[in-house]
């Protein structure tokens, strides 16, 4: 199936022939395209392309679109075709051949998503927190971007890795082992928590730049910790087992998982060959005892790939990152998602990787960066400092997610209602940062987020329960299979519902290829838009029978685009709401 929008794409087809037909290999370089109409009243698609010819061929344009669309006959997909205006081609479709478009992407496996990944590897670094550190709201944009890239790239066919690659190493073990050993209570120890190491650091941190004896002990048991010291060893992972432990209770609320667990410390032993690789390589040079590479030909600072003390940074692991996951996986690409402060560091260590032969491909190795997400003073009052804790937003998003249930239906079982707060406040967090660009800076507010009404996730999942109680009370009358049910679309709501839905695997692919989630957002609220407009028009369940089926066959169509979608972007679709 082509990456194109389906009707685009036949129609894009036609014309190409067309003008073919008419004008021969003074045309052979040329791709016409073929898109919507601007308004309705054009038809449902248009050719502006006639203008780009007029120098090639020396003729007006509207003479040279009259030739084409006179130069072969119409194919039976087209109802009307007719040129307006100074050379516009303005195409209608057959209701007919619409229908049989839509009928075969709705038994179509994903409804449509055509499999472009043919099995290539794609690794995807997102999420990555800190071991020993609560999860706040600077994780959220990285894992929610993240997971639906991951989900997008495995539904378009690719085999995709997802890394948590999470900062489980570096000098701030030394000083949590002093405070986990001074400023922890036994109870505390025998049964540690996420928060508890991070009192632990906090306090040792703080007597560090109080003590300078303090500090250097921290730096000797980093140095018996990265030496192998079997009982810093032991303290140490006992922090990373219960920092993973705890993060996994975050990331089975926001249904994600990661195939890798692969932190800073798994590529600690490879850091003096990746120094020694662009020594070798003419790369690294010596800098008052540390070791750099210039990349000011590139337009770049130097990078700092060991320090003078013989101490690793981030550059010299991520680069040992690259080598590893080419050297185990041959990937196709490899995505990183993380927020736009970082942007130089991976401009830097991607050429390095470049340099040395890691990447031959300028599109292999990927930053998809993002911008932040803030709140507004007050909106939220559960504040610890100036970080908000991820399980606060997402207890205050599930417990405003409950009062909307609890206001609209007080007879749903207890149990029914907690998952389905669970599912409507964080699909509403999700959807606040998936339906925005995600280059953009987000600013925040409960308002947006929750409303029922307008680009929000819980007026998509309600769009998508009120189809399915539709679909039930159908059942009830009559008891067939919808999605089997023969398509007349004879009314303009009803076709242009049609059309929108043919987009749907185009929109999955752009979303992928463009590492933007916000596309398939904005083509599943667009969607909806369009149901909207269809069931205000069209009476469904009172209608004659053929008219019924063929409309209610729409309504399925539209809630299995709805479903396929918003499982994409990671939000779940309860049938009752």
């Amino acid at each position: 199936m082509n990456t194109l929008n389906l009707c685009e794409n036949a129609l894009s087809d036609y014309i190409k022939q067309a003008f073919t037909a008419a004008f021969g290999d003074a045309v052979a370089d040329f791709s016409p395209r073929v898109q919507p109409a601007t308004d309705p009243k054009f038809g449902d698609f248009q050719c502006n392309d006639s203008m780009q010819l007029a120098k090639t061929l020396h003729r007006p344009p509207r003479a040279i679109a009259e030739t084409a669309v006179k130069a072969i006959p119409v194919p039976e997909m087209i109802e009307k075709i007719e040129v307006a205006g100074p050379g516009f081609i303005n195409l209608t479709v057959s209701p007919n051949w619409l229908a049989g478009q839509i009928a075969n992407l709705a038994t179509a496996p994903h409804f449509g998503i055509p499999d472009i990944g043919q099995g290539r590897t794609v690794v995807i670094d997102y999420s990555s927190p800190n071991a020993a550190k609560q999860m706040h709201i600077g994780h959220i944009r990285s894992t929610v971007i993240g997971n639906a890239l991951d989900r997008l790239y495995r539904a378009t066919g690719f085999h995709v890795l997802a890394d948590n690659h999470i900062g489980d190493w570096g000098t701030q073990f030394g000083i949590l082992i002093e405070g986990y050993r001074n400023f922890l209570t036994e109870e505390q120890r025998g049964n540690l928590t996420v928060a508890d190491l991070e009192q632990a650091y906090v306090s040792s941190y703080n007597r560090a730049k109080e003590d300078p004896e303090w500090m250097d002990t921290c730096r000797r048991e980093l140095v018996k910790l990265q030496q192998g010291d079997a009982e810093n060893r032991a303290i140490w992972k006992k922090f990373i087992d219960i920092s993973i432990e705890e993060f996994n209770r975050m990331y089975r609320r926001l249904d994600v998982s990661f195939d890798l667990w692969r932190g800073e410390s798994y590529y600690n032993d490879q850091l003096a060959d990746v120094v020694e690789t662009l020594k070798t390589c003419g790369l690294a040079e010596e800098s008052d005892g540390a070791q750099i590479v210039r990349l000011e030909d590139e337009g770049l600072p130097v990078c700092l790939i060991q320090k003078s003390d013989g101490g690793f940074n981030y550059a010299t692991t991520d680069i040992a990152t690259v080598r590893s996951r080419v050297t185990e996986f041959s990937p196709y690409r490899i995505v990183y998602v993380t927020d736009e402060r970082q942007q130089l560091h991976f401009k830097q260590f991607f050429t390095i990787c470049r340099k040395i032969g890691l990447s031959t491909d300028p599109d292999q190795l990927v930053h998809v960066w993002f911008g932040l997400m803030r709140l507004p003073e007050g909106t939220f009052s559960t504040r610890q400092g100036n970080v908000i804790k991820l399980d606060d937003l997402l207890n205050e998003a599930v417990r405003r997610a409950r009062e909307i249930i609890d206001s609209g239906n007080r007879e749903m079982p207890e149990s029914e209602k907690a998952e389905l707060a669970e599912a409507i406040g964080i699909g509403a967090i999700k959807y606040a940062d998936l339906s925005h660009d995600p280059q953009t800076l987000i600013v925040f507010t409960w308002e947006k987020a929750m409303a029922l009404e307008g680009n929000s996730g819980p007026y998509l999942q309600y769009a998508y329960a009120r189809i399915c109680s539709l679909l039930d009370k159908y059942a009830e009358q009559v008891g067939t299979d919808p999605l089997k049910n023969r398509l007349l679309l004879d009314s303009p709501a009803e076709k242009a519902l049609a059309l929108k839905l043919t987009q749907f695997p185009a929109a999955v692919v752009r979303a992928a290829e463009a590492y933007k989630p916000s596309i398939l957002a904005d083509y599943l609220f667009t969607l909806a838009q369009n149901y909207s407009s269809f069931y205000q028009r069209s009476p469904i369940l009172k209608s004659k029978p053929t008219v019924r089926d063929s409309r209610i066959c729409l309504c399925a169509m539209t809630a299995a685009a709805l479903s396929e979608g918003l499982h994409l972007l990671g939000i779940r679709t309860p049938s009752r709401i």
